[in-house]
């Protein structure tokens, strides 16, 4: 335990000689984490960090409430959905997440209330198909033009 400080003694020069001694004594060698920089510097700073910090190490989760979960579900399927790699993938994506949108308007969630409607899916789509590369449908080749034979080649041919 650190002793008081003495009085008539500045803070300031009592905590260097105490840093000093520690120092002296070897208390900052093999510290972890030395040499390395600070965890999360350059973030803006959270209110609550040390509880998602501890979250994070323990590898646990807090749960959202059910609307929360539902809008966030929501949100990814509409990304997927505008994603998708066939207008029938994106169909079905919107369609799944339609379902459980009107399920959760008919049965109370957790959390604040459910302000979200079903998508649209004709606009849904009509959204995946602008942003699709245009894509120029297979030509068929087109036909060559017979070569012209020579009178006398067209004549011979009639005999």
């Amino acid at each position: 335990m650190t002793e008081r400080k003495p009085p008539g003694v500045s803070f300031e020069s009592w905590i260097d000689k105490q840093i000093r001694e520690a120092t002296e004594r070897g208390a900052f060698d093999d510290l972890p984490g030395a040499g390395k920089p600070l965890p999360d510097q350059g973030k803006p700073y959270e209110e609550m960090w040390w509880i998602k910090q501890k979250l994070r190490s323990e590898g646990l989760s807090f749960p959202l409430p059910g609307t929360l979960a539902l809008r966030k579900e929501a949100e990814e399927a509409l990304a997927a959905a505008l994603g998708a790699r066939t207008e029938a993938e994106a169909r079905r994506i919107v369609g799944e997440i339609n379902e459980k949108i009107v399920e959760g308007m008919r049965k109370p969630l957790s959390g604040p209330p459910l302000t979200l409607m079903p998508y649209d899916v004709e606009e849904v789509v009509r959204d995946w198909r602008a942003r699709q590369p245009a894509r120029t449908p297979p030509s068929t080749p087109a036909p060559q033009p017979r070569a012209r034979r020579s009178l006398f080649g067209r004549l011979s041919k009639r005999s």
